[in-house]
């Protein structure tokens, strides 16, 4: 094993620079244990590793600080130490698959860093939505690494079905590969390891049961992921991941394995929004006027092609809900930054006001 076969480069060598005059060594955080973390090391070396102080407080927001994923500075700690070293600092990330973290909130939550391709898993049955389909394709396009959706379990629906889905996913965007598997039988799985190879990063998010921790096991060779029987009314998985972890695959590459998501709430930007739904723009550029609402306006082309069913009334909706929940994310963070900013002027008025009341003035 070496650094390049765990996705090291020559990015992440120049940023690397100033902390190995330090003496500090490059790892690859494989595991998040909340208190401590797990770190792979180019020799093959796993280490129990833990972040320092300086680290935890620079970060801006919870989505600054390691991640399962990231290349991290780590200064090795003595023989008697608890932990064998400490995370001094973070690389910066080529690409970052995240979410806006679940509730009303407005934090971001990252899934995984520096990842070259997110698989999404569904299948044609009960996980099938192609409107969060629509979220999740908008969230992977944000991170910037290669996105690819799988429809898993072909073998439980008839082919019509499996094949009626696909087609509705490729719809939702013709860039994305979408691959039909059936991972109890291997089928298709040979298309995954496509894109799979040494110093490779992909990842898998989906629903729970929709057999991503199969699929893995079969990826891996080996059964690293329990799985319990299939219930048989809603066809899922007993088993469902609880952890992030980074697996090495035995062919080389490496895997990121994910809990099952429950909502896919957004944390992406206009122009990555717009670019999922390009076609819907390219029409609004035929409606009779610029300030169109694309509601009861004379001459809009798109009220005209959901008539028509040229584009889909339901996808629409989505679009329009997605836009809107953007905005109002948007609108929390412009506010949240107001408060945090009132709260850091009021806090250096005190500290003013205790010194000067220290010294006399």
């Amino acid at each position: 094993m070496t650094l390049e076969s765990l996705g090291w480069n020559a990015r992440c060598a120049e940023h690397f620079e100033d902390y190995q005059a330090k003496g500090w060594q490059p790892a690859r955080l494989i595991r998040d244990n909340k208190i401590s973390y797990g770190a792979l090391l180019g020799d093959g070396a796993e280490l129990e590793v833990i972040m320092s102080g300086a680290v935890y407080h620079e970060a801006q927001t919870d989505a600054d600080l390691p991640s399962v994923g990231d290349w991290v500075a780590l200064e090795m700690g003595e023989e008697n130490d608890e932990y064998d070293a400490v995370i001094r600092a973070r690389l910066p990330r080529q690409t970052c698959l995240s979410r806006k973290a679940p509730g009303k909130g407005t934090e971001e939550q990252v899934i995984a860093a520096n990842v070259d391709v997110v698989f999404v898993v569904t299948e044609a049955g009960q996980d099938f939505n192609p409107r969060r389909m629509e979220r999740y394709y908008a969230v992977m396009q944000r991170s910037g690494a290669k996105s690819v959706a799988i429809l898993n379990k072909s073998d439980l629906y008839p082919s019509e079905m499996n094949d009626l889905a696909a087609e509705a996913l490729r719809r939702l965007n013709p860039e994305i590969e979408v691959i039909q598997t059936c991972a109890v039988e291997q089928n298709g799985v040979d298309a995954i390891r496509q894109f799979i190879a040494p110093g490779v990063t992909v990842a898998m998010i989906g629903s729970s049961g929709v057999g991503k921790s199969t699929l893995i096991n079969h990826l891996v060779g080996e059964a690293v992921q329990w799985m319990g029987e299939v219930n048989a009314v809603t066809g899922k998985g007993m088993h469902t991941t609880t952890a992030r972890e980074l697996l090495v695959l035995p062919d080389g590459g490496m895997l990121i394995d994910n809990p099952g998501i429950r909502e896919v709430q957004m944390w992406t930007d206009a122009k990555t929004l717009k670019e999922s739904f390009v076609d819907f723009d390219e029409r609004a550029l035929r409606c009779k006027f610029n300030d169109c609402k694309h509601g009861s306006d004379q001459g809009c082309a798109i009220r005209a092609a959901i008539e028509s069913g040229e584009l889909s009334k339901e996808r629409f909706i989505n679009y329009l809900k997605l836009d809107f929940e953007l905005e109002q994310l948007q609108k929390r963070q412009k506010k949240r930054q107001i408060t945090i900013g009132r709260r850091n002027r009021r806090e250096l008025k005190s500290k003013a006001e205790k010194y000067n009341k220290r010294k006399g003035y």
